[in-house]
């Protein structure tokens, strides 16, 4: 007997959360570590896309199992995947076979976040699908925020972090089994095949490509000014000790309006609210931009700038889910995470070269990214205006 539809939203965005945690907490964690080895920076910075590297390798295979086997496999062999890989990094203290984990849990995570995202957004009503994508993403943020701290326990032991963070995910992962497994719409009873994915994934993309490049844009964002930020503000004269607080006013700005956004896109519509969101932000690194080195005013500018495009990935995902048929969710979803893969990777990479030929650019290159998505949200409206028509 399974449980009721509310425990089980719960149960999923639980999942999530403890997912966040994970990945939050390895970032800063090995970098440390490897600093405090004598890695450099760029091998170590090499080693962090590992997580990202994976969820790419492991995209276009996903589709096709949760069509067969359903939702609640997927999610058990995800989570079993991620805590069996945390709890081995104690065994053996290698640069490759900490790599090789990475991408292990990368690939781990994308099948949690495929599953249970694929799962919410189709069962979801309309009317509450952008607080309920609201509610997922902000579990999300609370346990990558939470994460970083984690790595305060190495001065105890070493191994501690990934022990207690391996045990959080299995003791979160047993309540997946009180879940009673179901399965994504098949449309007909369209071919499982790898083909037959690649099929759905061209439809996807002449259907939906607008609703990709918010997630998309969220992934470099989180990339870049996690990765790059703290090299502009050393080349600026701002000191170690302003960037421990002006880089999470804008993970709190995302959390703070994160559930206020998604319920304002269930009454306004998603296409509005991302237009809204993203050229408000344009504006918020703007003016990030022209605060130079003042902590304070770069504090508030980070802070309103998460609080309109923080929420981007979640407003993302709910404007493909309101523009695609629910037999091509499963593609839609893969093709979401593809897209934030694909920013969270090239994201440190271009802002790495900005600031090394042209520092003051960085901030402003973000506000034309965010203008020219915001441009294209118009040019899709006006498009769709006109095929009504």
């Amino acid at each position: 007997m399974g449980v009721s539809a509310r425990t089980r939203f719960w149960i999923l965005v639980g999942i999530v959360a403890i997912s966040g945690f994970s990945q939050g907490m390895l970032l800063p964690l090995i970098a440390i570590i490897f600093e405090q080895q004598g890695v450099s920076s760029a091998m170590n910075g090499l080693h962090a896309t590992g997580i990202y590297i994976g969820i790419l390798i492991a995209s276009p295979l996903m589709e096709a199992p949760l069509r067969r086997f359903g939702y609640k496999p997927m999610i058990i062999v995800g989570g079993l995947v991620v805590g069996l890989s945390l709890l081995a990094f104690p065994l053996w203290q290698s640069f490759w076979f900490w790599f090789v984990l990475r991408l292990l849990i990368g690939i781990g995570d994308n099948m949690l976040h495929f599953s249970t995202q694929t799962w919410i957004t189709s069962f979801s009503e309309a009317h509450r699908r952008g607080r309920n994508i609201a509610v997922y993403g902000l579990f999300f943020s609370f346990g990558f925020a939470i994460g970083p701290a984690m790595s305060s326990l190495v001065e105890i032991n070493a191994t501690l972090p990934f022990v207690f963070s391996g045990i959080l995910t299995f003791v979160t992962w047993g309540f997946v089994f009180l879940l009673r497994n179901d399965f994504p719409d098949h449309g007909g009873g369209e071919s499982t095949s790898f083909f037959g994915t690649m099929r759905r994934f061209s439809q996807v993309w002449k259907y939906a490509w607008v609703a990709f490049l918010p997630p998309l844009s969220y992934g470099f964002l989180e990339a870049s000014l996690h990765g790059n930020f703290p090299i502009y503000a050393l080349r600026n004269g701002i000191e170690a000790g302003a960037i421990a607080y002006i880089l999470p006013a804008f993970s709190i700005g995302a959390i703070v309006f994160q559930l206020p956004l998604g319920m304002l896109s269930d009454k306004y519509g998603r296409h509005r609210i991302l237009m809204s969101v993203l050229f408000v932000g344009a504006v918020c690194f703007v003016m990030a931009g022209l605060a130079g080195s003042s902590p304070l005013w770069l504090t508030l500018a980070f802070f309103t700038a998460g609080m309109a495009t923080g929420s981007t990935f979640s407003l993302g995902i709910s404007y493909m889910t309101d523009l695609l048929p629910k037999h091509l969710l499963p593609a839609g979803n893969i093709m979401c995470g593809v897209a934030f893969s694909l920013g969270s990777i090239g994201g440190p990479a271009i802002g790495g070269l900005i600031i090394e030929f042209f520092t003051e650019g960085f901030f402003y290159f973000i506000s034309i990214l965010l203008v020219t998505i915001g441009l294209c949200l118009v040019a899709f409206s006006l498009r769709k205006r006109v095929a009504v028509s």
